[in-house]
């Protein structure tokens, strides 16, 4: 049961990622390295207001989504009650995120699909090294299990 709902969490992540990018990959500006976002930015893809208000917009919906798709299959689907089985439940969903995010997302999609190309930008490097992937997920893996005692919390709180 588990396997199955980390995939439909990995594909939920998916799917809010191709949300992102409804409009075309200049969408999720706010994705790429620095240069490319300055680059973009130079040549009139977009502006940087319209880059930074996408992605507030954009990483809000995102984690109230995630968020609330989380606290929902730990509460509610697997029943959970006590705050220690939460936490451990959270921190498997949002670890395995982290890194279906490195690579699936940015190494295997972003890498290997055209989409992702942006116009005036082919010579930069927009794909994460898997030295600079394994070095973000290892930060974030720290972040999520600071961010898993919240998850945690709110599942109790709303669930017991």
């Amino acid at each position: 049961m588990i396997f199955l709902q980390l995939v439909l969490f990995c594909a939920l992540f998916t799917a809010m990622v191709m949300y992102a990018v409804r409009g075309g990959a200049v969408d999720g500006l706010y994705f790429y390295p620095k240069p490319v976002q300055e680059r973009a930015i130079a040549i009139g893809l977009t502006d940087r207001g319209t880059m930074n208000r996408k992605r507030k917009n954009f990483m809000t919906l995102f984690y109230i989504v995630m968020a609330t798709a989380l606290i929902l299959i730990i509460g509610l689907w697997n029943r959970v009650r006590e705050f220690r089985q939460a936490y451990l439940m959270s921190v498997l969903f949002l670890e395995v995120m982290n890194w279906y995010d490195g690579i699936v997302i940015d190494r295997i999609w972003v890498g290997h699909s055209r989409f992702w190309v942006l116009p005036g930008c082919e010579d930069l490097p927009y794909v994460q090294t898997w030295a600079q992937v394994f070095k973000k997920r290892l930060f974030l893996s720290v972040i999520w299990l600071a961010g898993s005692v919240l998850v945690a919390g709110l599942t109790v709180l709303l669930f017991h």
